[in-house]
This record gives structure tokens, C-alpha cells and sequence, in this order.
């Protein structure tokens, strides 16, 4: 029986370093030397390329934009989303149609999200006459006046008396001049059972919507930023389909940043997000955890100084 050859531990090449371990950090400590204490594997060194990547598009003034699901107001992060357009972190929002929905019933009244299993049973499910009269009033000003939908919403409410209007994701980006897009699959919401409701109206407006985010898209090579939060369908297409209009118009799309962050990984966000898209010089990220947790930690990190 041959002898076992063997070496020493010293000159083998290895995957982890102590250099790259986690470092404990004191009670009291900033937000800042807590991102420099996680360690430098996996999600947490994605984590910290990610905000490399979103500092330098803000230095050179490459677009950042947010897809988002309607769960990010459900979980109550409003005034997080809000907080970063405010600070120049968000250049350009994509909402789905129920996005609309639930920032307008915070606006309206400081509450959304009715309870599904009893209200379904007696067909009182979506009917709150508030929100599909002024929703679809606010389709209606789309059409007419030409304007995509998420402007005709934020304007509404904007120039409302709503009492909680301050929380408005919509009206916020209006009065910022943040273009806001909405991307409404019909049938979908719950406005779309209501009188009033117009096919051609809202299509319209939803097409003129894809138009922005395509000339958004447009402007993410050379170091943009795409992040999508808690959408598993719409918004993963609607992207796919940006960036193939981009690139069919010229627009090569070789160096950007595209990142998920969901509760789950799922295909859709994974293929059409993280995977497909991308050019030779882009990268992708996928973060799974809680948005609740997750993007208030992003915010923060967003905004240390260093």
C-alpha cells in the first residue's frame, strides 16, 4: 500500500480568511461601523458591493430606480421610500396597480388592506367607493390631458386635502419631480370592478407609464441602478421587456447594477432581474429577508457618511 501524500496546511490556497470574519462592534455604535463589522462572505459582501455600486451611480448621476410591489406600504415603509427621494437616492419609481391603490387609501384616511377572507364572502371585497371614484377620476385626467398614470395619481394627490398626504409615495414623487410609473395588468385591482372603470383609459395610461420607464432604462448604462422589491411578476416583465427596448433602440445596457430584495427568491425576479438582462460589465444581486428589516437596513446604510 502506497504512502498517503500529504502537505502543509501552510501553503494550501483556502476560501476564508480571518481578515474577512465578522467584527464585533460596542453598544452605541453608528450605522457606519456596523457595516464595516459584517463579514466578507455572501450576502453580506453582496450587501456592501451593492452600496459601492449605488454611491458611485448617485456621485456620476446615473439613474437609481425602485420596482415595488404594494407590499412595501403594507409593511409601512412609505416613509423610508420617502425619506430617500427626499435624500436624491431615487431617481425614478415603478409601482404596480395596486401600488396606487394602497398609497392612496394611506393619503385618504391613514389606513389600507382589508381583511380578504371575511369581506370576499359577502362581496364587499374592493368596494370602498372613495378609492375607486377618485382612482379612476385620476384615469380619466390621464387620458385627457395625455399624462402617464402615476403622474395624473400623484398630481391628485398632491393637490389634495388628504389628511395623511405627507405619506403619499405618489404625491411626494410629484412634488419632487420624480417620475412615477404604473404598470396595471387588468383585472388585477380592485378599482377595475368599480362604475366609471375604463379599459381604454387606464391601457393608455399604463402604456404611456412602460414608455417613461423604457427611456429610464435607457439611461441606466454606465452605472445605473435597478432594484425591485417584493414584485414576483408584473414588474420582473415589465423590466425584461424595457431593457430589450432599450437595447432594440441603441442603447447597449453593458454596465448597470440590478439587485432584488424579497422575502423569498423566486424565478421571475431571479431571471428577469438578476440574470437575463444583464451585460457583460453588469451584476446582479438577490437579497431574500424581510422587507420590514431589509429596506429600512439598506436606507440607513445608504446614508452613513462613509
Amino acid at each position: 500500500m502506497k504512502t498517503v501524500r500529504r502537505y502543509s496546511l501552510l501553503s494550501r490556497p483556502a476560501k476564508v480568511q480571518v481578515s474577512q470574519f465578522a467584527k464585533t462592534v460596542p453598544g452605541g455604535s453608528s450605522m457606519t461601523e456596523f457595516i464595516k463589522s459584517l463579514p466578507g462572505f455572501l450576502a453580506a459582501a453582496d450587501f456592501k458591493d451593492l452600496l459601492v455600486r449605488m454611491r458611485a451611480a448617485r456621485k456620476k448621476k446615473k439613474p437609481i430606480l425602485f420596482a415595488c410591489g404594494a407590499h412595501i406600504i403594507k409593511t409601512g415603509l412609505s416613509p423610508v421610500f420617502i425619506d430617500l427621494m427626499r435624500e436624491g437616492w431615487i431617481s425614478g419609481l415603478a409601482l404596480n396597480g395596486a401600488g396606487i391603490i394602497h398609497d392612496f387609501e394611506v393619503a385618504f384616511c391613514g389606513r389600507t388592506s382589508e381583511e380578504v377572507e371575511s369581506q370576499i364572502r359577502t362581496g364587499r371585497f374592493g368596494m370602498a367607493r372613495e378609492t375607486g371614484d377618485e382612482i379612476n377620476r385620476a384615469v380619466h385626467d390621464a387620458a385627457a390631458a395625455g399624462r402617464g398614470l402615476g403622474e395624473s395619481v400623484g398630481r391628485m394627490l398632491s393637490k389634495s386635502r388628504f389628511p395623511y398626504k405627507r405619506l403619499s409615495l405618489c404625491a411626494t414623487a410629484y412634488d419632487l419631480g420624480i417620475p412615477v410609473t404604473v404598470h396595471v395588468a387588468l383585472g388585477t385591482d380592485i378599482i377595475h370592478s368599480h362604475p366609471g372603470t375604463s379599459g381604454e383609459a387606464l391601457g393608455g395610461a399604463s402604456l404611456r407609464d412602460f414608455q417613461t420607464l423604457c427611456r429610464l432604462v435607457e439611461g441606466l448604462d454606465g452605472g445605473g441602478v435597478f432594484v425591485t422589491v417584493g414584485s414576483a411578476v408584473i414588474l420582473p416583465e415589465v423590466f425584461l421587456k424595457a431593457v430589450s427596448a432599450a437595447r432594440n433602440r441603441g442603447f447597449k445596457l453593458e454596465t448597470f447594477t440590478s439587485a432584488v430584495f424579497d422575502f423569498q427568491k423566486l424565478y421571475r425576479p431571479d431571471q428577469n432581474i438578476v440574470r437575463r438582462p444583464l451585460g457583460q460589465k453588469s451584476r446582479g444581486f438577490y437579497f431574500v429577508g424581510h422587507h420590514e428589516i431589509m429596506i429600512p437596513l439598506l436606507a440607513a446604510a445608504l446614508k452613513c457618511r462613509s
